[in-house]
This record gives structure tokens, sequence and C-alpha cells, in this order.
């Protein structure tokens, strides 16, 4: 592959709802420029990008997936196309914001007969974060019942009259060989072998209408991201071919601007028109302003110059084990340049790391490289200490790059290994998934003592635990995690009092309290009051007292969860002068504490989260009714274009199987997510259940 200058190097991610076509757009690009010979087929599990077991049995992306090949743009200029393909399936978003993160542009791929999806509009939000220009492809449209015109207006309905047609399809179905270019005013009509090539024709007189159309609509939308074209635009009723390519330009890298082309991947018509697109029109590093970056150990903010003559600086946003190599880090270059053998310090832990051998990959195909520049994503072996979301920078010039914003997990499941003794092989396990999958989350729950594993959905959990199965021989159990229950009370107790006495012969145990608990506002914790006057109970037993109430707390009385918001004064006791100890003490508190809890009418406090619900608005009906059978509250409702969101609060209880169910209510086409908000009371019968349930587990 020839040299590259980061000005001629393009990096572009494929997202989209799931089944879009966007791995076997990846596959026709390989094809079409001469990489591979042969253009695989999801269904024979021969793509580059789809290669893991997984992807294969199931015939889905769960990986994101980086390759590379060459164009040309239409200066005669060689272009290197880094192209990452991401799962459609939002269990695995994990995958497409960490592609987002380092691309400047997002092609979002659209079924023809299907339209828009719920995964089209999740996506395309994650790109307005992290600022991709956006190109929409609408695929497969040698598919039968097409209605073109209908998805343009479902587009235009969700992301606005940026939408700008670049083409129409002539025909579809089996037929489908031709699109009029809007923009070129002409019918490119392709050969069906596959290979992408086409001719420019004249545009039919019964299509020109039609075209006219979508070419004033084209011309429009350029000239109103620019007071100067929309004059010239008003005065000369058009623009000229220079102004056209102008305005695009820059309506396209200000987002103002999201064209639209047509293609049928598997055929490879409409292909290449997309490249050179890509080629002529999306951005390099260099023709964005600089990637801002942070000193460490301060706040303030430098620019990172994006040229190859200058201070390293690499990110690396995706982390895989592979078998025969280890662990392998996918990383991007945004200043200077890198290669074997160069030392840069990892600026999150502090340490040094030496790169080792560096790839260029297309899938599971890898190309040693001496030399990677600013612009390039190519991937490094064996790093020593460096994981997803690192800087490596020089010693001259230490940045911190900003890193990939995650979203947070949605689904919790309990873990327990099958067999024991392999507890801590399990850990580590956990642990690798964690590096390779920053979604999947790993904690230790002390309250419960659970092992809690979380992630974006069930599929991504399954899909994650039987990958550890696969990779290390660990087997393991999963069920719903013990839900983390509160105590605490309503009302005033003023007085309890408890003495402890005994004697067994020789010195005996002497502690005698009285105390006083009364709720605190929720959220308040423990507050421990010494009113002690006279002696009564010496300084040297109230450390005593508190602890023996602390303990108490700390493992419930009803059942056996923690004991929260609630005061406790020390007002009056008494002791022994031989017999009196600090164990006595803290016994006599205990079990006063016990014993004026149940008398302050107790309550068991439950989890409540937050959780946003988005489908499609014909499912309206039942995902609220699934709501309130959960002992939802709805607080609101949204529309988003074709969606709906229901804003609303659900017990954590009442979350079990959550995502199955939504995908079953919703034919898979809605999505949620859910974040804790807040403990408040269980309804009586509620907590009668659980009282019950506690006492038949003792």
């Amino acid at each position: 592959m020839a040299d590259f200058s980061p000005s001629n190097i393009r990096n572009i991610t494929l997202i989209g709802h799931g089944g879009t076509g966007k791995t076997i757009f990846a596959e026709t690009v390989l094809f079409q420029t001469g990489v591979i010979n042969r253009q695989g087929k999801i269904e024979e599990g021969n793509t580059v990008s789809d290669y893991h077991k997984d992807e294969i049995e199931k015939q889905i992306s769960v990986n994101s997936s980086l390759m590379n090949t060459q164009i040309k743009n239409s200066k005669g200029e060689n272009i290197k196309l880094n192209i990452i393909d991401t799962p459609g399936f939002m269990d695995f978003i994990g995958e497409v914001v960490s592609g987002l993160r380092v691309t400047e542009t997002s092609l979002i791929f659209v079924d023809a007969v299907k339209g828009r999806e719920v995964g089209t509009e999740i996506t395309f939000r994650y790109t307005d974060y992290y600022h991709n220009d956006i190109i929409f492809v609408v695929n497969k449209l040698d598919q039968d019942n097409i209605n073109f015109d209908n998805i343009v207006s479902q587009l235009k309905d969700s992301f606005g009259n940026k939408v700008t047609v670049m083409q129409f399809p002539v025909n579809s179905g089996d037929a489908f060989d031709s699109i009029v270019d809007v923009a070129r005013m002409k019918l490119l009509k392709f050969k069906k072998d596959g290979k992408g090539e086409y001719t420019e024709e004249e545009i039919p007189e019964n299509l020109k209408a039609r075209a006219d159309e979508y070419h004033q609509a084209f011309v429009e939308n350029i000239a109103e991201e620019d007071e100067s074209l929309l004059e010239k635009f008003f005065e000369n009723g058009g623009l000229s071919d220079e102004e056209i390519h102008k305005g695009l330009l820059d309506g396209l890298r200000t987002r103002q601007i999201f064209p639209l082309f047509c293609c049928a991947a598997q055929k490879g018509i409409g292909v290449k028109p997309v490249l050179e697109f890509i080629a002529d029109y999306t951005e390099s590093l260099t023709d964005r302003k600089p990637e801002k970056a942070v000193k460490p150990g301060t706040k303030e903010i430098v620019e990172v110059s994006a040229t190859k003559d200058t201070d390293p600086t690499i990110f690396v946003f995706k982390t895989v084990s592979e078998k025969n190599i280890g662990e392998l880090s996918f990383f991007r270059v945004y200043s200077g340049k890198v290669h074997p053998g160069m030392d840069l310090i990892n600026e999150a832990t502090g340490k040094g790391e030496r790169l080792s051998q560096m790839f260029v990959m297309n899938g599971k195909e890898r190309k040693e490289v001496s030399e990677v520049i600013a612009g390039d994503i190519a991937a490094v072996v064996k790093l020593k200490d460096t994981h997803t979301n690192n800087t490596l920078s020089s010693k001259n010039h230490p940045v911190v790059l900003s890193e990939i914003l995650f979203p947070d997990p949605n689904i919790s499941m309990a873990l327990l290994a099958k067999k024991k003794g392999e507890e801590d092989k399990i850990a580590n396990a956990l642990h690798s998934a964690h590096e390779e999958d920053p979604t999947f989350i790993v904690t230790h729950n002390n309250e419960t003592g659970q092992t809690i594993i979380s992630g974006q959905g069930e599929i991504h959990i399954q899909t994650v635990i039987k990958r550890i199965k696969e990779k290390y021989g660990l087997d393991v159990d999963l069920e719903e995690p013990r839900i983390p229950y509160r105590e605490t009370i309503r009302t005033v107790v003023a007085d309890i009092e408890y003495k402890h006495k005994k004697q067994s012969g020789g010195r005996g145990q002497f502690g005698h309290v009285h105390l006083k608990i009364e709720p605190l506002p929720r959220g308040g914790g423990f507050e421990f009051v010494d009113a002690i006057v006279g002696g009564v109970v010496p300084g040297r037993f109230i450390p005593a007292v508190e602890k023996g109430i602390a303990e108490v707390m700390e493992n419930g009385v009803l059942i056996g969860s923690k004991v929260v918001d609630v005061k406790v004064t020390l007002h009056f006791g008494s002791f022994h002068t031989v017999d009196s100890d600090e164990m006595s003490f803290k016994i006599a508190a205990s079990m006063a504490f016990k014993k004026g809890f149940k008398d302050a009418h107790p309550v068991i406090l439950e989890p409540i989260y937050d959780v946003e619900i988005v489908f499609p608005e014909e499912f309206m009906g039942a995902i609220s009714g699934d709501v309130s059978s959960r002992r939802g509250r709805i607080n609101g409702m949204e529309s988003e274009g074709h969606l709906q969101k229901i804003v609303c609060q659900i017990p954590l209880s009442e979350m079990a199987g959550y995502s199955s169910k939504l995908r079953s209510l919703t034919q898979g086409r809605g999505t949620y997510k859910r974040k804790f908000s807040h403990y408040e009371e269980v309804p009586k019968e509620i907590e009668t259940k659980i009282i019950s349930e506690h006492s038949k587990a003792e």
C-alpha cells in the first residue's frame, strides 16, 4: 500500500439498526477495491468482518471490526480508507461508541423495506456527541415492495430537512440496477457482475420531473447553510458546480447536511458512488479543529497538532485477546508518528510502554507495518499495562485525550461458580472480559456477598459468559441478584430499656442502657447521640454502645437488610464496677435497639430506578400496560420523531427479565436504559411477602 499523508486518510464507522447490511457493505468495498478476490456472505460465515465464532453462529455482528483499503479521489490521489464495522444490535452499543470516538464520518444504514428503525435513531444520537459527519445509505434496494419516498419522509421526520437526497432508485427488486444522481443530474447504470462499475447516461424523460424536484431540494439545502450562496440561489435560480461543491463540503462538515445514497451492497450496486463521495468530501484529521487534550495533573486544555512531524499521541479505543498473539490494542494516532521500539508514557498509570509489533487490520488478517502516522488507525501487541481509553504520549509533550463515554448498564445478574475452587480463575476471566468490553461491568456486592455482572442486555451478558466458557473452560450459573432492600422506622420510641446481666461464677456481665430511637429524613444515614449526664454510663463504654447499634443496623432486624435513616440517643443507664465491660454494653445496646426498632413501626425500603423506554408508537398500549403491571409510575411521555419515549420509575425488584420482555412486546424494536433514583417504602402487601420469604429462607 502506498504511503499516505494525514490529509489523505479517511476514517469511517458503519452504524445503524441490525440487519441493514453494514457488514456486507464493508465486504463489497473490500471486494471492489481489490483487497479480497471473493465476496463473502453472512449465511456462509465467511465475511472479513464477522469472523468470531459467535458471530458466525448468530449471523449478526457482535464485535466492531477494523478494515482498510485504498480508493482514489477525483484528483487521482490515493486515499487510505479505514472502516470500522459495528454491531446493529443495541446490546453491543459499546462497540459502536468506541468506533465513533476515533472516526470523523459515520455511514448510517437504513433497510429499504423496513425504513427508519430504533437503531437508526439511537446510533444517530451518539454521532452527535462525537461530532461525526453523517451519510445515510438506503441499502437492500434489490428487495421488493420498496417505497423510497416514504423512507426519505421518515428520515426527514426524525432528522429534519438536513437529510439531503443525493440519489434515488429507478427500479427495485431483482431488476434494480439504476440510480439517478440528483447532484450530477445523470442516470447511473450498473453492471450486475458485483464489481460495481457503472456508466453515466442522460436521465429519461419520464424521470426528469422527479429528478428536477430532488435536485432543487438538494441545491436549496446547500444554499440555506450559507447566506452568500442563498442570495446567489435566489438571484440566479441555482448555483454553479463550484458553489455546490463548496456548500456540500461545508454542510457535511458542520452537520447541516446529511447526504443520502442508494445501494444494494450484496449485488455491488451503488457502492462506488459512496466511496467516491467519501474520497472527495469527508474529513481527514487535518480538516478538523485540533483535538483537545488535558495536561496530566492539571486542568489546562491543550491542542494536539494533527501532523506527523510532532510529538506522538495515540489513543487506545479497543482491546481484544486473540489466540496465538495475546492482547491486541487498537489505537488511533492523533499526532506525530509511532513505530515499534518507541517508548511512550501511559498517562493513566504514569508508566512507560514500549511499542511492539504493529499491524493494519482487515478483520482477523494482520499486516505488519513499520510506522503509523497521525490520522491512521492500527493495532499493537503486548502492551504491558495499557487498556481501552488510555492515552499514550511522549515524555516531551504528555497529554490525556478525552475518554470514550460508554453507556450505563441496563441489566445485572448474580454470578456463581459451578465448581468450588474456580472462583479465582473466574474472577480473572471476568476481569479480562471487562478489559475487552468496558460495557461489561463486574462488581462485588458486600451487602449480599454476590458477584454482580452488568451489561446492556440479556444477549450481551449471555454472549460474554459463553465466550468465557469457550475460552477458559469455566462454567458459571446466573441468577437474579438479591435486591438490596433497606430497613427503617416511621415513628419515635422515646425510651427503650435493656439490661444485660449474666452471672456464672466469678466475674459476670452487666450492661444497662436506655435508648431513644427516631426516624431521620431519607438519606439521613445513622446518627448517634451521647446524652449521658453524671457518668451513669462511663465514657469508656459509650463507643461499645454505638458499635453494638451499628452492627445490628448493618445486618437488619426484619429481613437482614441494612437499617438506614435512624437517630439513636443514649440518655440513661447504669453499670457495675466489677462486672461491666465493653462487651456487656455492646450486647445491651444491640438488644435494646432490636426491641425499639420493632416498636417504631418498621418498614422496608426498595430501590427505585429511573427508566426511559423508546419504542415505535404502535406499541404504546403494550408498553404502558407492562410498566403499570410492574408497579411503575409513568412520569412523562415524549415524541422523538416516529418514536415514543416513556419516562417512568420502576422498582428494581420488578425489572427482572425486562430486556427480553421489551424485545417481545416491540418485536425487537424497543430499547431502554435505567439508572438508580432513590429508595422508597414497599407497599404493605409486598412487604409481608418479603418478610415471609425471608423467614422461610432462614
